[in-house]
């Protein structure tokens, strides 16, 4: 659905697509032998199928977390940018301005997302107190909780990280705070699979 430029949150939960199945395998090929404390997903079908070739090939079990889901784009879910904007205008100006506060028709704020989010990414990093922890998510909200992690206003989300498809960001939690070390890293995917606008 990325590919049609459709907008797919929680409410929508198609089955990864064989090129995104191909991306997830790809990183568990790449990520396999790095030691992992444990692995986390949203509680989406599709966040929990990329995060399934690792957890096999590490002989993890993937923990849901649904406060991990995609963010809520309501009424919007479904439909292409384009028909958003002709059909619910007004409110698409004001979330494409301001995402922290204007929530989509019927939908969620970034702020709710970023709530959500840290609270999970706390509950995680209170469990762990080191090691590599994996945390399959979706675009919009690894953005956001990027935002809320960094400093960054989780309103300016969709122009201050880039999140394509298959990417990997890497957040250390050390002494002096979160530090980004990675972000949006596609270097495990094959030039094919990095040439695709979507999956």
């Amino acid at each position: 659905m990325s590919r049609a430029n459709v907008f797919c949150g929680r409410r929508l939960d198609p089955e990864l697509t064989p090129e995104g199945v191909s991306m997830a395998e790809s990183f568990a090929v790449a990520y396999g032998t790095t030691p992992w404390r444990a692995i986390y997903s949203s509680s989406l079908a599709r966040a929990r199928a990329t995060a399934a070739p690792l957890a096999r090939a590490v002989g993890l079990e993937v923990e849901r977390r649904d406060g991990l889901v995609e963010l809520d784009y309501g009424d919007w879910d479904g439909m292409t940018a384009d028909a958003v904007s002709r059909d619910h205008h007004v409110e698409y100006e004001r979330w494409t301005a301001d995402p922290a506060w204007n929530p989509p028709t019927g939908g969620e704020t970034a702020v709710a997302l970023a709530q959500r989010m840290t609270h999970v990414i706390e509950e995680i990093d209170a469990a762990h107190d080191d090691g590599n922890v994996l945390v399959v998510s979706h675009k919009a909200s690894i953005r956001v909780a990027l935002c809320a992690l960094l400093g960054v206003d989780v309103g300016r989300f969709r122009y201050r990280f880039g999140c394509p498809v298959g990417s990997v960001s890497i957040v250390e939690f050390g002494a002096h705070g979160p530090l980004a070390a990675t972000i949006a890293d596609r270097s495990h995917l094959d030039a094919r699979l990095r040439a695709l606008e979507g999956t």
